[in-house]
């Protein structure tokens, strides 16, 4: 396990009468961090001051509490605990430090988990560097930063959310019906008509019919309704 590294800074950081943004970069990869760091204190014109880099996401989580940066960059994948839990956990000991998830990779399935947690934005590892100075800068005043593969897929998993929610929401509805009535619902759903369902289930068509005006009137829902609650549950 590597030990968190802290960053030599050169006297003339600050550009101006402004302080400088303070960085942590949290990445399991040496090379990731150490490119990071030269890039924000080469090129960002003191603007930036990375304070530490750190191996795992509990080492960042550390470090903001002792440091306070205003910005901690932070990767997904690290050992003892990942970038989501420790996004969370660094904004609880720092409410004012901003979080910016650091990936190489288009942001599968992590863009909402992130968002939740409190991070507000993404960096990518291959940005140009004075892209990545652009967006910490931004953060800090305020702007989230989504690249438009994140925006894609937070607006993705919004819309899965919202589907699934539904979906949850009809198997609710279907499920509080009598099992009889739940069984005709789903077979004239399926485009059967009440001779084929009294057949299947062994019942008339006038219990067919019977078991479906109950339903109806449970659910407040006519035939068509029905059948698309039907297809929204997945049955």
């Amino acid at each position: 396990m590597r030990t968190q590294e802290k960053i030599e800074q050169p006297d003339d950081t600050v550009a101006g009468d402004d302080a400088p943004i303070t960085v942590i970069i949290a990445d399991d990869d040496p090379m990731i961090c150490q490119t990071m760091a030269l890039i924000l204190q080469d090129y960002s014109r003191g603007r930036i001051r990375v304070l530490d880099t750190c191996a795992d996401g509990m080492q960042a989580v550390a470090a903001t509490e002792r440091d306070h940066p205003d910005v901690v960059l932070m990767d997904i994948d690290m050992p003892a605990m990942d970038g989501i839990e420790a996004t969370d956990r660094v904004r609880r000991v720092s409410p004012g430090t901003h979080v910016l998830i650091l990936t190489s990779l288009s942001p599968q399935r992590t863009v909402e988990r992130a968002v939740e947690m409190g991070a507000e934005g993404f960096i990518s590892k291959t940005d140009a560097p004075q892209t990545i100075i652009e967006r910490i800068i931004a953060v800090c005043l305020g702007e989230p930063q989504f690249n438009q593969a994140a925006q894609r897929q937070l607006l993705d998993d919004m819309a899965s959310a919202r589907f699934n929610a539904r979906e949850d929401e009809a198997k609710r509805m279907l499920d509080s019906l009598p099992e009889r009535e739940r069984e005709t619902v789903i077979l004239a759903a399926q485009g059967m008509s009440n001779q084929e369902i009294a057949e299947r289930m062994f019942i008339s068509e006038r219990t067919v019919k019977a078991h479906l005006s109950s339903a109806s009137e449970r659910l407040s829902m006519n035939r068509v309704q029905l059948a698309r609650l039907v297809e929204r549950a997945g049955r």
